[in-house]
């Protein structure tokens, strides 16, 4: 990768792949959620309306695996964190996932585009609150009192995603694009290097190739936990 100036702006993207070796489950890849179970059972509106109890289950499960002891932040995570807090010319993190891994790195300027799983939302009156243990019908909002209207405050397929007016203006003012982690399946995210290609420089940072792989200026492969360290190293110097 050419190097940039340091008071240029970056936008980091992230998926699944970068909290893959925290110990928890990617998307699509051939052992991921969605081939163990049908997204649209799960992750729609249509879904929560057709069974919520069903909804609620599967966001459950995956909250309680965000507090088990074992699930931390890793080498990748904290890389970027320190990137973040560290790059004079300023860094927006966006990531894909609904897990809370950035923010316990401590990684600054950050944007959950597809929401967060340790949120709820009341579908009554709009209230956002931190929320860590299970939801039911039964769960009461704490904001407006109401009885079974509190959701995840995750972005479900068919609905859109946070925040877009803040990301495009990132993407318009960044000299640098990283992708890390991510299938390239999913849009509007797998869109994003293409807005910035040919005035930004690109890389991607994968396990493998995304779908998208070919409209980086550079990809390269590999674990997270190994290139994103490296990728931050050649910018700021050795932690």
């Amino acid at each position: 990768m050419r190097v940039i100036a340091r008071d240029a702006p970056i936008v980091v993207l992230t998926g699944a792949g970068i909290s893959r070796e925290s110990g928890l489950a990617t998307f699509r890849d051939k052992d991921g959620i969605w081939a163990k179970v049908r997204l649209e059972d799960v992750a729609t509106p249509e879904a929560f309306a057709r069974d919520p109890a069903r909804v609620h289950a599967f966001y459950n499960a995956r909250r309680r695996q965000l507090r088990d002891p074992a699930v931390q932040p890793n080498a990748a995570h904290l890389a970027l964190a320190r990137l973040s807090q560290e790059w004079p010319g300023g860094v927006t993190v966006v990531t894909q996932n609904v897990d809370d891994l950035h923010d316990r790195a401590g990684t600054a300027n950050l944007i959950h585009m597809h929401g967060e799983l340790t949120k709820a939302r009341c579908t009554a009156c709009g209230a956002v609150m931190p929320w860590l243990e299970d939801l039911s019908l039964d769960t009461r909002c704490p904001a407006c009192g109401a009885t079974g209207t509190l959701r995840p405050h995750v972005v479900w397929f068919g609905e859109m995603p946070l925040a877009m007016d803040r990301i495009y203006a990132a993407l318009d003012a960044c000299a640098l694009f990283v992708s890390i982690g991510t299938s390239g399946a999913v849009y509007p995210a797998a869109g994003f290097v293409a807005e910035v290609r040919g005035r930004a420089r690109t890389l991607e940072l994968n396990l493998e190739p995304s779908k998208g792989s070919q409209l980086f200026d550079e990809a390269i492969h590999g674990p997270a936990t190994v290139l994103v360290p490296a990728f931050v190293a050649r910018l700021l110097g050795p932690a």
